[in-house]
């Protein structure tokens, strides 16, 4: 049979492993650096975009996207090409997806700590990066199936099925979930509202963990392990049940993340059934993995390479296990809204994506270019120092996710909270959170230890350059079926019907979910005392959204005896149909918002966003200066921004959008009245007036500032229901 020879682009390869470990620090460093912040909370003071708001979604994007997504696509360039026997359909997709990317990753780096967000987890980004997420998005898709179409190698290999499910899911996800209707350039709302826009975010949020960071992981997995090895994978058998039986159940586990909340039981429900399935697909991709080192773990002795990968195994195991746990409805009721949370999150994060990554650099540098690592010393070394790192990092972190709960929920014997104050929680496990800001340290210190070791192995090496490679042209046979061939053989060898099987997978329980909440109208009852914000109420809405307060606070208000007698009454569906987007949080650093309006008066809001350690002592909370600066809050789009509401079911009159800046004038003027009943603000306030004449500027009224906004709409919160509460008694 005449071999046909080709190259293999390995530059493409390079250069999203480059650009993996660049932002791999970049994404770490502000991780470290908000660790940090939580023992100097005002480490950036008054540099708005150094606050912990906004620095947060920016850790979790580069980390996420920047990180780990160049990370998938390196191995994704590279080893697509060793399965098919092909070079990729088309180097100008490859460079377009490479630079579309990372423009990409550069317009949140610069947006987000502007504060121009949606305030989704993982799904912060405005409108115009949105769709620039998914233009790129396709030119990958198009590229990986056009490799396939022109292919060399009959079967595919499983890594090939995890890939184009992750292809597939991932647009599905991040299309419906960014469905918004843009107020301007960089400003855009939810279609969905309250409850169902919980349900959409939720559905994307766990599905971007399980098809962004779990299914191309173990695709990776699946080709790097055996390759590194030198051991076929332990069954291929156990490869078809986990892919498909994992994608099918993956997709319906989203609703564990709002359990207790306001969404209806039956959507609970779902999610948890789903979610205790998942331990079986999850453990079988994970045995399948460590079972095929049968008969080498003396090579896990001696290779650096395959230490990471069976400690990333056993974190996606762990993972995966604890996810299906914390689905439980009494483990949830612990460990939500606590740093077990967080602790879950980063040993997923940091043992199985990031450990998989470095093992995939470390093996993938020396053969692109032809010399062996710089230093196998300093790879154990990042192996030892980053396992240590994540230890310590979690460890502290479940600790302090049970003494959080514990605090929370605990009552004298005359029934009165034994910590009735918050921040009582937070003081006692600041130990814990010097612990996790070492443990990050050192696995930063594991990460520049691969940088320079990279570094080093490149300069003694050749450049890198494209692989030559031969392979027999591949020879059509029938579409149909073969003699004796059975289904999955025959659709191993099917591209397009592999990729329509899987969408359809994966489509069934987003369905079943989200359909019947959006379309059944006794899902979320309405309340007739709930009216949409006020003009200046839904601009300090929009402050909030801004500085990434539901980062720190939730506004959720589960059906717990603690948390009734700590925040008022649990949460009702009908009160958020009006909240584009949603903002139930899925932290506490702070106590729960959703009922203090009314619970301080301006003057404590006032002083509290000033400086937090002022009305609350020993708080982690940042202040927020430049919401006082002498400027006025832009309005120019208030009344584009009701407008916009009222397209999304709103139903704000013609007259209140006409009226619309003399009703924010009037509210704001009398929150500037209010403040004027504490003295220290009277002369604090004529001092700014004397100071801005000294030097000749324009004096700015408070009513026209930030501050007065963001004052407005946390006044508002869970007013509307204790209106009604008390109307009944």
């Amino acid at each position: 049979m005449e071999m046909e020879q080709f190259y293999y682009d390995n530059k493409i390869v390079k250069k999203f492993i480059y650009a993996t470990i660049l932002f791999g620090v970049v994404g770490m460093l502000v991780g470290l650096t908000l660790a940090v912040m939580y023992l100097f909370p005002n480490m950036t003071d008054g540099i708005s975009w150094l606050s912990y708001g906004r620095l947060r979604p920016l850790h979790t994007n580069a980390v996420i996207f920047a990180f780990v997504g160049n990370a998938f696509f390196a191995g994704l360039y590279y080893s697509l090409q060793r399965l098919l026997k092909a070079r990729m359909f088309s180097d100008f997709l490859s460079n377009l997806h490479f630079w579309g990317w990372q423009l990409i990753i550069v317009a949140a780096a610069i947006t987000l700590p502007l504060g121009y967000t949606s305030s989704k987890e993982y799904a912060e980004l405005e409108w115009p990066i949105d769709i620039a997420i998914a233009i790129i998005w396709v030119v990958m898709g198009i590229n990986m199936i056009g490799t396939m179409l022109k292919r060399r190698e009959r079967h595919l290999y499983v890594a090939i099925w995890f890939y184009l499910a992750t292809f597939v899911t991932v647009a599905v996800l991040h299309i419906f979930n960014n469905i918004e209707l843009p107020v301007s350039a960089l400003k855009s709302y939810s279609v969905y509202a309250g409850v169902q826009d919980a349900l959409v975010q939720w559905w994307y949020g766990h599905n971007a963990v399980a098809f962004f960071l779990t299914t191309p992981f173990l695709g990776l997995m699946y080709y790097f392990i055996p390759k590194v090895a030198n051991r076929p994978i332990y069954s291929y058998r156990l490869s078809i049940i986990h892919f498909w039986s994992l994608i099918f159940i993956y997709i319906w586990a989203g609703p564990h993340h709002l359990l207790y909340s306001a969404l209806p039981n039956w959507a609970q429900n779902l999610g948890v059934v789903f979610s205790i399935m998942l331990i079986a697909p999850s453990w079988g991709g994970m045995i399948n993995g460590l079972l095929t080192l049968r008969g080498a773990w003396d090579k896990v002795r001696e290779e650096p390479v395959l230490k990471f990968f069976v400690v990333a195994i056993t974190g996606y195991g762990m993972a995966t296990f604890e996810g299906p746990m914390l689905s439980l409805k009494n483990v949830n009721a612990i460990a939500h809204y606590t740093d077990w949370i967080i602790a879950h999150v980063h040993v997923g994060a940091l043992a199985w994506n990031g450990f998989m990554s470095f093992g995939i650099i470390y093996w993938l540098i020396p053969r692109m270019t032809k010399s062996n690592l710089f230093s196998k010393k300093l790879a154990n070394f990042h192996f030892w120092i980053g396992t240590l790192g994540i230890i310590l990092y979690a460890l502290p972190m479940y600790v302090a996710g049970f003494q959080q709960a514990s605090m929370w929920k605990q009552f004298n014997p005359d029934g009165t909270l034994t910590y009735g104050n918050f921040l009582e929680t937070v003081t006692a496990i600041m130990p814990l959170y010097w612990m996790r800001a070492i443990g990050g340290t050192l696995y930063l210190v594991g990460m520049l230890t691969l940088v320079y070791n990279i570094i080093m192995t490149v300069k003694a090496g050749e450049t890198i350059e494209d692989e030559l490679a031969q392979a027999p042209a591949l020879q059509r046979i029938s579409s149909n079926r073969l003699n004796g061939e059975k289904f999955h053989t025959w659709l191993e060898r099917k591209p397009i019907q592999l990729t329509i099987l899987a969408t359809i997978a994966i489509l069934i329980g987003g369905i079943i979910q989200i359909v019947p909440t959006i379309m059944v109208k006794s899902n979320i009852p309405t309340i007739s005392s709930v009216k949409p914000y006020s003009p200046l109420e839904l601009e300090g809405r929009d402050l909030y959204i801004r500085e990434g307060c539901v980062g720190c606070h939730s506004q959720s208000v589960r059906p717990f005896r603690s948390e009734v007698e700590r925040y008022g009454p649990q949460s009702k569906a009908g009160e958020f149909v009006y909240d584009h987007p949603f903002l139930w949080g899925s932290k506490r650093t702070g106590p729960d918002l959703l009922r203090v309006g009314g619970k301080y008066n301006d003057n404590w809001h006032f002083n509290h966003f000033w400086n937090p350690q002022s009305t609350s002592a020993g708080s982690i909370m940042p202040g927020y200066k430049w919401l006082f600066d002498n400027k006025a809050m832009d309005l120019s789009l208030t009344q584009k921004k009701m407008q916009a509401m009222v397209s999304l079911g709103v139903p704000y009159t013609a007259d209140e959008i006409a009226n619309a800046q003399k009703t924010l004038r009037t509210q704001a003027l009398s929150i500037e009245k209010s403040l004027e009943n504490d003295p220290d603000f009277v002369k604090s306030y004529q001092d700014s007036k004397n100071k801005a004449a000294a030097k000749g500027e324009k004096f700015v009224p408070m009513n026209e500032r930030e501050i007065v906004a963001l004052i407005a709409y946390i006044q508002r919160l869970g007013t509307d229901i204790k209106v009604k509460e008390t109307a009944k008694k």
